[in-house]
């Protein structure tokens, strides 16, 4: 007798076309695409809008604008003519370059040897140096502002000038010394060493090997410290605010104001030609400016 096993019959296989797959992959990769560009143009919109608004109110007339007007009845381009006659503005425009050029410079100068000492020397109190340095950082400069204004005028007569600005940048900064060493611990070691054992002494190791190889973060350092100076406002205010012919830009957009009355269009204009070169270097720079803060690591 022999027995027979039935079996279930299986169920048909439905494959989907495979156009339709391709079809609805092409779907989910467009929208991905309006999605993440509708952010992007939303996001420009954000950033590029205030600067319409400022280049709009500067070429209005002086009623125009303080009205809420947003575009202009008339161009007057005359507006920035007016501005660069401003009594004082081009002396302060060569207060701001000599402020920002030597304050990067003396910063520059003066950060990299302690960052390279920090960074690739052994020594005893390194970590603790290294802590005194980042401590610096959290201390505001309000705390300190009346002692060391005392100092540099009374001791050293230095008072409705720059310098006072100036000079202390050429003993190092907290925040580019932490950069950059960050910076250098990413180089590695044996290039170093390599250098050493050819018969280079610490100083040409770090002119001949470390600059060339830290000129990322050298540049990225130099930026943040160029954009600090130009903007700077606390500064002059406190050690130049007696000397006008010491001003700064950012300190003589104020005159722009008067008791009761302000001309905003003038002011805008004058806001414009300062923000140009900060952008004007940082479009030329961004690329070495991006990688420079991309290639800075988190080594310890």
């Amino acid at each position: 007798m022999t027995s027979t096993t039935l079996t279930r019959p299986e169920a048909p296989v439905t494959s989907r076309p495979r156009g339709a797959d391709a079809a609805s992959h092409r779907r989910r990769r467009v929208l991905n695409w309006i999605a993440v560009y509708s952010v992007a143009v939303a996001l420009a919109l954000f950033f590029v809008l205030p600067f319409v608004f400022v280049l709009l109110t500067s070429v209005m007339s002086d009623s125009q604008a303080m009205s809420g007007d947003l575009w202009p009845d008339s161009w007057h381009w005359s507006n920035y003519s007016t501005v660069f006659h401003t009594p004082g503005f081009l002396d302060w425009w060569r207060n701001s370059l000599m402020y920002a050029l030597l304050g990067t410079v003396f910063t520059v100068c003066s950060s990299v040897p302690v960052a390279y000492a920090l960074a690739k020397f052994r020594f005893r109190g390194r970590r603790t140096a290294m802590i005194l340095v980042i401590s610096t950082m959290m201390l505001p400069p309000q705390v300190i502002v009346i002692p060391m204004y005392l100092v540099w005028s009374q001791q050293l007569h230095l008072s409705g000038s720059l310098w006072p600005l100036i000079i202390p940048m050429a003993f190092g900064d907290a925040y580019s010394i932490f950069l950059l060493r960050q910076f250098l611990l990413t180089i590695p070691q044996e290039y170093i060493e390599s250098a050493k054992v050819d018969g280079c002494g610490e100083l040409r190791t770090l002119l001949r090997i470390v600059v060339p190889m830290a000129k990322p973060g050298i540049a990225a350092v130099a930026l943040f410290q160029f954009f600090y100076c130009w903007n700077d406002y606390f500064g002059p205010q406190i050690y130049a605010a007696q000397n006008p012919g010491a001003w700064t830009l950012s300190y003589g957009l104020e005159s722009f104001k008067s008791a009761h009355a302000v001309n905003w269009n003038l002011t805008m204009a004058a806001t414009l030609l300062v923000m140009a070169p900060v952008i004007i270097v940082f479009f030329f720079a961004q690329k070495a400016f991006v990688e420079g803060v991309t290639l800075t690591g988190v080594k310890g």
